[in-house]
């Protein structure tokens, strides 16, 4: 087949399949050609999953009638200057509508502030009508009708129209984040409505923002970001390690205002967090990247989601170092969502007794109604009966000794360090942790605050104390390195190799000494004595690859810190040890002064605090 010149409307389409991968897409373009406009209010409204209909509203600057027909051309923008290097837009190819209008009906209603009138631009398929005249408030209608039908192949990768919703709403909450002053609307007949009211831009604004978008337990739950280094600015929460998610979907990341899923910024989060968070489990972020345009581009993918820095280890050092910092500044704190969990388990479920099992799920209704399954429901042997209703069998006097044994627990033995406990001190009380009142289970420390209760699993806790008192003295100095006999060659791609040897002065204070061997290899002859008998192929070929992703030697200190906190599992106080008092107070005192001690090394709470008004919630005093 010779070479030849595509038509308009194919290269349109080939750009579409480029841009416009679903109806969330869509979307995305248009919610960023409105904010462009400097639109305070946005409404959306979709149909059929966006499949159907798309409809973006804004009160922005509007589109000047005699520039309608070049906005639906391709590459025209009035976004960017003659430097492609400095993009401060959220759009700027210049492809979005007429991509849409290629796949899909596209209609464009527009009028300026100083307009008389408004006018109206479509295209079908890629066949672009005459502007004509048209009614409209000041700003830009957009409206985008049976998407893809044009290319119908296409239709078939769509999900279904629940998945399609849910990807616009996720497009929606991720742009309105960076943009707290906009009213944003997200309505159909294919969705329940969401609203998100303007707040103000500062910060106090923004957090009440991410609260709309997150719910408000993450600002209860968080802690704010401030760093800047060497002309970058981090801004933004990150949560308390206690309160996580199993997925990554709530950590969103922006650079210059610009909402991003960049492998580089969620590798950092998850570095920040490696020390403090279970495997499985992900924080909560919304983190703010302010930087000069001219040292990242954003011109590397074609739906604008990535990014590529001019120094990708300087952001990388600075997400880490900050969240570090932050998390090890914000002291010892609990998630509130623990309280409401254990409410929940104290709670007994109110359910019909005529009904055939038990609906709410907790366990001690299950166990009542499995009891009474066989006879029916008789009040005179209820646990929620009133006092009065055992006159029948207790005399007047008192409890009738067989009564009486059923408060009868046994021996308390963990319990009975209350015995010799002296009241506590006013000072004590008003701790972050309190004092310690009681051990229960042998591994449990119960402490009171002047309007709290808190538990402490003691194992957990002194693991964290252990752990971090090994990283200390582990990264104080130099790490003690062991001589190999014979020095072992690892055989490299020669940019690798070169890598290495680049970093071979930070590696050797980690005790890993290597130098290059020739072209395309490096000679081990030192490697940490923690490590004890390792595979230095593996180890010096995944160094080498964390160095090409990210620049750094993080893989090398991670293993050094899992050696501790296993150290540290082995060495801590076991459960099943009974403490005394002034053990159990220094333990605590210990937790107050320790960085990340709100967890253990593999992520699980050390302690739960319920507050004084949870308590009088349960006992129906509030």
């Amino acid at each position: 087949m010779p070479i030849r010149q595509l038509s308009e409307t194919m290269i349109n389409q080939i750009a579409a399949g480029e841009v416009i991968e679903r109806p969330a897409s869509v979307v995305k373009e248009l919610v960023e050609n409105a904010l462009d406009a400097g639109a305070s209010r946005v409404e959306i409204v979709t149909a059929g999953g966006g499949l159907n209909l798309i409809r973006v509203t804004d009160d922005g600057s509007g589109i000047p009638e005699q520039e309608l027909a070049l906005a639906v051309a391709r590459h025209c923008t009035s976004k960017l200057s003659d430097d492609i290097h400095d993009i401060r837009s959220l759009g700027f190819r210049g492809e979005a509508l007429p991509s849409i209008g290629s796949v899909a009906r596209l209609s464009i209603r527009s009028r300026t502030a100083g307009g008389d009138s408004a006018a109206e631009i479509g295209i079908d398929g890629g066949r672009v009508s005459a502007v004509k005249p048209a009614a409209a408030n000041r700003g830009t209608t957009v409206e985008v009708r049976d998407l893809f039908f044009a290319t119908p192949a296409r239709l078939k990768f769509m999900k279904g129209e629940r998945a399609e919703s849910s990807a616009t709403s996720d497009v929606v909450k991720r742009i309105a984040i960076a943009f707290p002053a906009v009213r944003f609307t997200l309505a159909g007949a294919d969705r329940s409505t969401l609203e998100l009211p303007a707040t103000s831009d500062t910060p106090e604004g923004r957090l009440a923002r991410v609260a709309q978008v997150m719910g408000k337990d993450f600002p209860d739950n968080a802690i704010a970001i401030d760093a800047a280094r060497e002309g970058v600015h981090l801004a933004g929460h990150v949560s308390i390690p206690s309160y996580t998610r199993a997925n990554a979907l709530q950590q969103y990341a922006y650079v210059n205002g610009r909402p991003v899923r960049d492998k580089l910024i969620a590798g950092a989060i998850r570095g920040a967090f490696a020390d403090v968070l279970p495997r499985d489990r992900h924080a909560v972020t919304v983190l703010f990247l302010s930087l000069d345009p001219s040292t990242v581009d954003v011109n590397v993918h074609p739906a604008k989601a990535d990014v590529r820095f001019r120094d990708p280890g300087l952001v990388r050092g600075l997400i880490v170092g900050a969240i570090r910092e932050a998390l090890a500044g914000a002291g010892i704190r609990a998630a509130t969502t623990g309280a409401a969990g254990m409410m929940a388990a104290f709670r007994p479920g109110a359910a019909p007794y005529s009904h055939p099992g038990p609906a709410n799920g907790h366990r001690s209704y299950e166990a009542a109604y499995h009891a009474s399954a066989s006879g029916g429901f008789d009040p005179l042997r209820s646990a929620q009966r009133p006092l009065d209703m055992g006159e029948a069998r207790a005399p007047r006097n008192g409890f009738a000794e067989n009564e009486q044994a059923a408060f009868d627990t046994g021996p308390l033995a963990s319990t009975d360090v209350r015995a010799g406990m002296a009241e506590p001190t006013e000072a004590l009380l008003g701790m972050v942790l309190g004092a310690a009142r009681a051990q229960v289970h042998e591994n449990y420390i119960v402490a009171q605050t002047r309007d709290s209760l808190v538990i402490v699993d003691q194992h957990a806790a002194h693991e964290r104390l252990v752990y971090e008192a090994l990283k200390n003295a582990l990264h104080s100095r130099a790490v003690p390195s062991q001589m190999l006999l014979l020095p072992e060659i690892v055989d490299l791609p020669e940019e690798d190799a070169e890598r290495l040897a680049m970093h071979s002065e930070t590696l050797a204070k980690f005790g890993l000494g290597l130098e290059r061997f020739g072209p395309g290899a490096v000679a081990v002859r030192e490697t940490p004595s923690m490590l004890g008998e390792t595979n230095v192929q593996q180890l010096v070929r995944d160094l080498a690859d964390e160095i090409a992703d990210n620049d750094t030697v993080e893989t090398l200190k991670e293993r050094l810190d899992r050696i501790a906190a296993t150290m540290a599992c082995h060495g801590s106080v076991r459960s099943g040890r009974l403490l005394k008092a002034e053990e159990m107070n220094a333990l605590l005192r210990q937790m107050e002064a320790t960085p990340g001690s709100g967890t253990c090394n593999h992520g699980r709470p050390t302690y739960i605090e319920l507050k004084l008004t949870d308590i009088e919630r349960l006992f129906g005093r509030r």
